[in-house]
Protein backbone atom coordinates (compact mmCIF):
# COMPACT_ATOMS: atom_id res chain seq x y z
CA UNK A 1 0.00 0.00 0.00
CA UNK A 2 1.43 3.96 -0.73
CA UNK A 3 0.88 6.42 1.38
CA UNK A 4 -0.70 9.86 0.59
CA UNK A 5 1.80 11.55 -2.36
CA UNK A 6 3.30 8.44 -3.41
CA UNK A 7 3.29 6.63 -6.63
CA UNK A 8 3.36 3.10 -7.18
CA UNK A 9 6.54 1.36 -7.96
CA UNK A 10 7.08 -1.35 -10.55
CA UNK A 11 5.27 -4.53 -9.89
CA UNK A 12 7.44 -6.68 -7.88
CA UNK A 13 7.46 -9.42 -10.34
CA UNK A 14 9.31 -7.30 -13.09
CA UNK A 15 13.25 -6.91 -12.69
CA UNK A 16 15.94 -5.53 -14.82
CA UNK A 17 17.01 -9.63 -15.25
CA UNK A 18 13.66 -10.90 -16.04
CA UNK A 19 13.12 -8.38 -18.66
CA UNK A 20 16.49 -8.98 -20.22
CA UNK A 21 15.72 -12.65 -20.30
CA UNK A 22 12.31 -12.47 -21.96
CA UNK A 23 13.95 -10.01 -24.71
CA UNK A 24 16.49 -12.55 -25.05
CA UNK A 25 14.06 -15.54 -25.13
CA UNK A 26 12.32 -13.35 -28.14
CA UNK A 27 13.84 -14.73 -30.82
CA UNK A 28 14.57 -11.66 -32.89
CA UNK A 29 15.19 -8.31 -31.32
CA UNK A 30 14.93 -6.99 -34.79
CA UNK A 31 10.97 -7.46 -34.74
CA UNK A 32 10.70 -7.43 -30.88
CA UNK A 33 8.21 -4.72 -29.94
CA UNK A 34 7.31 -3.55 -26.38
CA UNK A 35 3.98 -4.43 -26.51
CA UNK A 36 5.15 -7.93 -27.17
CA UNK A 37 7.31 -7.99 -24.39
CA UNK A 38 5.35 -6.90 -22.15
CA UNK A 39 2.83 -9.80 -22.66
CA UNK A 40 5.87 -12.40 -22.57
CA UNK A 41 6.54 -10.84 -18.93
CA UNK A 42 2.74 -11.08 -18.33
CA UNK A 43 2.64 -7.04 -16.89
CA UNK A 44 1.14 -4.22 -18.98
CA UNK A 45 2.45 -2.09 -21.69
CA UNK A 46 2.87 1.07 -18.78
CA UNK A 47 4.28 -1.57 -16.18
CA UNK A 48 6.98 -2.40 -18.38
CA UNK A 49 7.82 1.76 -19.71
CA UNK A 50 8.18 2.03 -15.24
CA UNK A 51 11.23 -0.04 -15.63
CA UNK A 52 12.54 0.54 -19.29
CA UNK A 53 12.31 4.17 -21.12
CA UNK A 54 11.51 1.74 -24.69
CA UNK A 55 13.19 -0.38 -27.00
CA UNK A 56 16.70 0.97 -26.42
CA UNK A 57 16.15 0.53 -23.00
CA UNK A 58 15.68 -2.88 -23.45
CA UNK A 59 18.76 -3.05 -25.86
CA UNK A 60 21.01 -1.89 -23.13
CA UNK A 61 19.98 -4.34 -20.58
CA UNK A 62 20.56 -6.96 -23.13
CA UNK A 63 24.01 -5.66 -23.06
CA UNK A 64 24.98 -6.19 -20.34
CA UNK A 65 23.50 -9.17 -19.86
CA UNK A 66 25.58 -10.43 -22.40
CA UNK A 67 28.69 -8.59 -21.78
CA UNK A 68 28.68 -9.82 -18.37
CA UNK A 69 28.75 -13.63 -19.96
CA UNK A 70 31.77 -12.59 -22.89
CA UNK A 71 34.02 -10.71 -20.26
CA UNK A 72 36.52 -13.53 -18.42
CA UNK A 73 36.39 -13.64 -14.36
CA UNK A 74 40.33 -13.96 -14.42
CA UNK A 75 42.42 -10.51 -15.55
CA UNK A 76 45.08 -10.69 -18.31
CA UNK A 77 48.59 -11.26 -17.74
CA UNK A 78 51.82 -10.25 -19.61
CA UNK A 79 51.80 -14.00 -20.95
CA UNK A 80 48.39 -14.66 -21.73
CA UNK A 81 46.54 -10.69 -22.84
CA UNK A 82 46.01 -12.11 -26.53
CA UNK A 83 44.60 -15.53 -25.37
CA UNK A 84 42.54 -13.89 -22.73
CA UNK A 85 41.04 -11.31 -25.75
CA UNK A 86 40.63 -14.50 -27.78
CA UNK A 87 38.49 -16.12 -25.34
CA UNK A 88 36.66 -12.75 -25.06
CA UNK A 89 35.89 -12.64 -28.86
CA UNK A 90 35.35 -15.99 -28.79
CA UNK A 91 32.37 -16.06 -26.42
CA UNK A 92 31.11 -12.67 -28.19
CA UNK A 93 31.09 -14.56 -31.60
CA UNK A 94 28.93 -17.13 -29.43
CA UNK A 95 26.69 -15.16 -27.13
CA UNK A 96 25.76 -12.43 -29.72
CA UNK A 97 25.01 -14.51 -32.65
CA UNK A 98 22.79 -16.68 -30.73
CA UNK A 99 20.63 -14.04 -30.15
CA UNK A 100 19.11 -13.08 -33.43
CA UNK A 101 19.33 -9.32 -34.55
CA UNK A 102 21.81 -8.25 -31.81
CA UNK A 103 24.77 -8.61 -33.79
CA UNK A 104 23.33 -6.63 -36.65
CA UNK A 105 22.14 -4.01 -34.27
CA UNK A 106 25.21 -3.23 -32.73
CA UNK A 107 27.43 -3.48 -36.18
CA UNK A 108 25.55 -0.27 -36.16
CA UNK A 109 26.86 3.37 -35.29
CA UNK A 110 25.14 3.44 -31.51
CA UNK A 111 25.86 5.01 -27.95
CA UNK A 112 27.90 2.90 -26.03
CA UNK A 113 26.12 1.41 -22.59
CA UNK A 114 27.36 0.73 -19.28
CA UNK A 115 27.84 -2.94 -20.27
CA UNK A 116 30.01 -1.83 -23.46
CA UNK A 117 32.07 0.32 -20.94
CA UNK A 118 32.89 -2.45 -18.79
CA UNK A 119 33.75 -4.65 -22.08
CA UNK A 120 36.21 -1.43 -23.04
CA UNK A 121 37.67 -1.27 -19.73
CA UNK A 122 38.13 -5.26 -19.69
CA UNK A 123 40.05 -5.04 -23.06
CA UNK A 124 42.38 -1.69 -22.69
CA UNK A 125 43.23 -3.40 -19.14
CA UNK A 126 44.19 -6.27 -21.85
CA UNK A 127 46.35 -4.26 -24.07
CA UNK A 128 48.23 -1.68 -20.61
CA UNK A 129 49.46 -5.46 -19.47
CA UNK A 130 50.21 -6.45 -22.88
CA UNK A 131 52.88 -3.31 -23.09
CA UNK A 132 50.62 -0.57 -24.76
CA UNK A 133 50.50 3.33 -23.10
CA UNK A 134 47.33 4.48 -22.75
CA UNK A 135 47.07 6.29 -26.05
CA UNK A 136 47.79 3.06 -27.87
CA UNK A 137 46.04 0.79 -25.89
CA UNK A 138 42.62 3.47 -27.08
CA UNK A 139 43.52 2.93 -30.99
CA UNK A 140 43.70 -0.58 -30.01
CA UNK A 141 40.33 -1.26 -28.08
CA UNK A 142 39.12 1.12 -31.28
CA UNK A 143 40.87 -1.55 -34.05
CA UNK A 144 39.52 -4.58 -31.71
CA UNK A 145 36.24 -3.68 -30.88
CA UNK A 146 34.55 -2.06 -34.48
CA UNK A 147 36.73 -4.98 -36.36
CA UNK A 148 35.13 -7.64 -34.14
CA UNK A 149 31.77 -6.40 -34.11
CA UNK A 150 31.73 -5.32 -37.49
CA UNK A 151 32.66 -8.62 -38.63
CA UNK A 152 30.08 -10.55 -36.83
CA UNK A 153 27.48 -8.06 -37.81
CA UNK A 154 28.02 -8.88 -41.23
CA UNK A 155 28.58 -12.92 -40.04
CA UNK A 156 24.65 -12.58 -38.94
CA UNK A 157 23.68 -10.93 -41.62
CA UNK A 158 25.34 -13.23 -44.46
CA UNK A 159 27.13 -10.21 -45.86
CA UNK A 160 30.40 -12.10 -46.23
CA UNK A 161 29.49 -14.22 -49.05
CA UNK A 162 28.41 -18.59 -49.17
CA UNK A 163 32.09 -19.90 -48.06
CA UNK A 164 31.57 -21.09 -44.85
CA UNK A 165 32.83 -17.93 -42.47
CA UNK A 166 36.50 -19.17 -40.38
CA UNK A 167 35.99 -17.00 -37.51
CA UNK A 168 39.20 -18.41 -36.35
CA UNK A 169 41.33 -17.04 -38.90
CA UNK A 170 39.66 -13.74 -38.60
CA UNK A 171 40.39 -13.49 -34.92
CA UNK A 172 43.61 -15.00 -35.55
CA UNK A 173 44.85 -12.24 -37.81
CA UNK A 174 43.33 -9.81 -35.53
CA UNK A 175 44.66 -10.45 -32.59
CA UNK A 176 48.19 -10.88 -34.35
CA UNK A 177 47.77 -7.45 -35.98
CA UNK A 178 46.92 -5.59 -32.32
CA UNK A 179 49.98 -3.66 -31.81
CA UNK A 180 51.25 -2.52 -28.45
CA UNK A 181 53.52 -0.29 -29.73
CA UNK A 182 54.21 1.79 -32.55
CA UNK A 183 54.56 -0.30 -35.83
CA UNK A 184 53.58 1.76 -38.78
CA UNK A 185 55.30 -0.53 -41.27
CA UNK A 186 52.33 -0.98 -43.16
CA UNK A 187 50.23 1.78 -42.27
CA UNK A 188 52.35 4.53 -43.23
CA UNK A 189 50.93 6.80 -45.90
CA UNK A 190 52.37 5.90 -49.19
CA UNK A 191 54.52 8.83 -51.03
CA UNK A 192 52.71 10.29 -53.74
CA UNK A 193 54.56 9.09 -57.14
CA UNK A 194 52.83 11.79 -59.48
CA UNK A 195 54.79 14.83 -60.65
Amino acid sequence: MTGPGKRPGPPARLSRESIAAAALASGDLESLSMRELATRLGVSHSALYRWVPGREGVIDLISETLIERIVPTDQPTPDNWRAWLGRLSWAAHDEFLATPGYATRISRPHRHTRGFTKMRDAVLTAFRVGGADDEMAEQSWYVFGTTLVTWLGAQEQQLLGDAPLRFDLFLDSLLRGLPTRETPEFGTRPRSTTP
